[in-house]
């Protein structure tokens, strides 16, 4: 019998149950953090790079998320030095989500690791999974993308407003549109 925590699945993208007192303790830090992170809008970008330091796994220097935003754990998170997020982000970090240097991403962006069965016996016994999100560097997510689990987005990628990126963007490509598409 499989003896690891629902945590322990959760981050090996295993199927797990997402209400265990673990997981929910780590959704209540990360609340309360959320709390005074989006109650910090004119606080000066370094004390708020502070608290990003505090809530994520990895924070490069000079990195500038503009409140409000959202995340499930926080710990998951790795983003690159110089990197920019613009008003009401959303990361859903049920695993790894990495996002490289000088990555700037627009307003409204959601970027989704969370994914669940597709068979409804496996749903109604409130399982999920995750896949990880890899953003490169230099890359520029236009405002309300969303990004599906499991996407690599290449280093130079452009990523056009309103996009849905459901497919790898190699680097230095240009996607646009819902599903997003290559431009030539």
């Amino acid at each position: 019998m499989d003896q690891r925590t629902q945590k322990e699945r959760m981050l090996a993208g295993e199927l797990y149950v997402a209400d265990c007192p673990e997981l929910a303790a780590d959704n209540r830090r990360i609340s309360e953090w959320m709390a005074r992170y989006n109650a910090a809008l004119a606080v000066p970008p370094d004390e708020r790079h502070a608290m990003l330091v505090e809530a994520f796994g990895a924070v490069g220097a000079g990195v500038n998320i503009r409140p409000p935003f959202f995340c499930d754990y926080g710990y998951n998170i790795s983003i690159g030095a110089g990197s920019f997020m613009n008003f009401n982000c959303v990361v859903l970090d049920v695993v790894k989500v990495t996002i490289g240097e000088k990555t700037q991403i627009g307003s409204a962006v959601q970027i989704l690791t969370a994914d669940h069965p597709r068979d409804p016996a496996l749903r109604a016994q409130l399982l999920e999974f995750g896949r990880p999100v890899t953003i490169g560097s230099n890359v520029w997510i236009g405002s309300g993308a969303i990004i599906l689990p499991g996407v690599t987005i290449g280093d130079h990628a452009v990523i056009g407003a309103g996009s849905v990126v459901t497919r790898d963007v190699p680097p230095g490509a240009i996607a646009v549109g819902n599903p997003a598409r290559l431009k030539d």
